[in-house]
Formats: C-alpha cells, structure tokens, sequence
C-alpha cells in the first residue's frame, strides 16, 4: 500500500494565528487553492480509498485532493484533531506557558488538565493506521487527510519512531507525505510540499 499523508488547506482560524482542535469550520480561499495546487501537484493518480477526519475542512480537502465527491469520502474520528480542552481557539501568542512549553516540548511536558496527551493521540492514530495495512495489503494507494496534532503521531507510526510521534517539523497545510507499506515495514517516498 502506497499511504498518502496530508494536512488539511487553511482555514480562518489557522490564518488568525488561533489553536484549532475540533472546532469545525470550512476551508477558506486560501486553503481550497492549497488543495486544488496540491491535486495539480500530484497529476492523475488516482486512490483506492479516501479517508479523513469527520471535520469539514479535512473532508473538503480529502474531495479534492483525492478527485472525489464529499459523500465517497470515509471519516473516521480516529484521525480528528488533536483535543484543546480549555484552549481551543486560544491565539497561539496567549495560551499561557503550560500549554506553550507542552506544544513546543511533549517529549519533556505533560499536557495542561483538558489537553488530549500525545499517549491518547499516539493510540487512536495507530490503530487507525493498523486496521488500513490488515485492509490494504497490495499496490493501493490510500489517501488520509487530516490535521497537524495527529500528523505528528502518524508519523512516528509510518516513521518506527519508538515514542510514537514526530513532532517536528511542523506539518505545513497541504503538505503530502508518501509512505510505503508493505509486510509491516515503512518508509517514506516523497514529500511534496
């Protein structure tokens, strides 16, 4: 299987510099042109499945990334944003320095009280990723959008990273990583940014 990584396009609340967990509004002009030069960027391939996170930025991503309509895209909340708790919508500049010390260093941090920690996020990631190589287990190519919180435990799966997440660098909007996987070992093709 051929596992396609991508972040979701823009949105308002990424452009205002504001922490967006689970709050569930559309891409705006910016981000579907990040989708639409993204869906150039890769030509005619086409997928064998098309999977997102129920959040509506990622499923409109997912449609045009992956060249199908919004009903043909399966979501699944295990790859939803990470959960902010009390800091969702929080500009990135005032979340206080708990939260920022945390989002910057979760190797040395635990989460603030009503953070989802990288622990809950590495297990529901992984299982996620789990189930897709026990379905595809051919040449497919599989496309998952989703956000940058659980990006970074997706890759610390796709990557063998013994933690489970790779925190740095950031995954930018649209950003698509390529993964091989086959016979449980992974590695990456290519990164289109």
């Amino acid at each position: 299987m051929r596992l396609w990584i991508t972040r979701h396009g823009q949105t308002d609340l990424n452009a205002g510099e504001l922490m967006q967990g689970r709050s569930d509004i559309p891409l705006n002009e910016v981000g579907r042109g990040q989708a639409a030069a993204a869906r150039e960027k890769i030509g005619n391939v086409t997928f064998d499945a098309v999977y997102a996170s129920p959040l509506i930025r990622a499923v409109e991503t997912a449609s045009v990334i992956g060249n199908v309509d919004p009903s043909e895209v399966i979501t699944d909340p295990r790859i939803i944003e990470t959960d902010f708790g009390k800091y969702e919508q929080c500009p990135y500049k005032s979340m206080g320095p708990w939260m920022t010390l945390y989002w910057a260093l979760p190797e040395m941090i635990p989460a603030p009280p009503t953070v989802e920690s990288t622990k809950q996020m590495v297990d529901r990631s992984h299982g996620f990723l789990r189930e897709l190589e026990e379905t595809y287990t051919g040449d497919e190519n599989i496309l998952v959008v989703c956000h940058g919180g659980i990006i970074r435990a997706i890759r610390g799966y796709l990557e063998d990273v013994k933690r489970g997440y790779v925190w740095r660098p950031r995954p930018l909007n649209c950003e698509i990583r390529i993964y091989e996987c086959k016979d449980g070992t992974h590695s990456l093709v290519e990164d289109i940014k």
